[in-house]
């Protein structure tokens, strides 16, 4: 044969699955459809340009955690966010009292939303919970982020929800022209 016949065993390859997703993204990225921008006219990104941008936006947000719903690990973005926001706490009793609550609410072993985090980096950030610092959770949220960003972000992509956020964009960009 001369290489152009694909089985289907070829599309069931977990290669050839990985390079498809990352095809349609790129392609998508490439896009400059006026429907694939964020909300505000000044915003030049296009919302699956990444996780991080996707998450930067109230709407991103909303219908990734839909999607994280359905795959029953909202968690993961909870406690992203949850991080996010620890990290902009100034004082140091309610830093501890949020640290304490974000560690209860997610990393403690009987924690009701708990985050798929190694031994080590939950031992780390049990030791710094009586001082801890704006950084104290960055390792922990690093590794949740990388976790969406390589298992939930390409199946969000390929979803129905996804394809809800084009259509509620769409519609917006459509208006905002009138």
């Amino acid at each position: 044969m001369d290489g152009f016949c694909k089985t289907s065993l070829d599309l069931q390859s977990p290669k050839r699955k990985h390079y498809l997703w990352k095809t349609k993204i790129h392609v998508f990225i490439q896009n400059p459809a006026p429907w694939a921008k964020i909300n505000s006219a000044s915003e030049k990104r296009p919302v699956a340009e990444s996780l991080e941008v996707l998450l930067s936006h109230k709407g991103g947000q909303s219908a990734f955690r839909d999607f994280l719903k359905s795959e029953f690990c909202e968690e993961n973005l909870d406690f992203w966010l949850a991080c996010q926001e620890f990290k902009t706490v100034d004082r140091k009793d309610e830093r501890k009292q949020r640290a304490l609550h974000i560690y209860e609410e997610f990393i403690g072993t009987e924690s009701p939303s708990q985050v798929n985090l190694d031994f080590y980096t939950k031992n780390v950030i049990r030791q710094n919970l009586d001082q801890p610092a704006p950084s104290c959770f960055v390792v922990a949220q690093k590794k949740i982020f990388s976790l969406m960003e390589n298992g939930s972000f390409p199946r969000f992509i390929q979803s129905k929800h996804f394809q809800d956020v084009l259509k509620c964009t769409s519609k917006r960009a459509g208006a905002r022209r009138l």
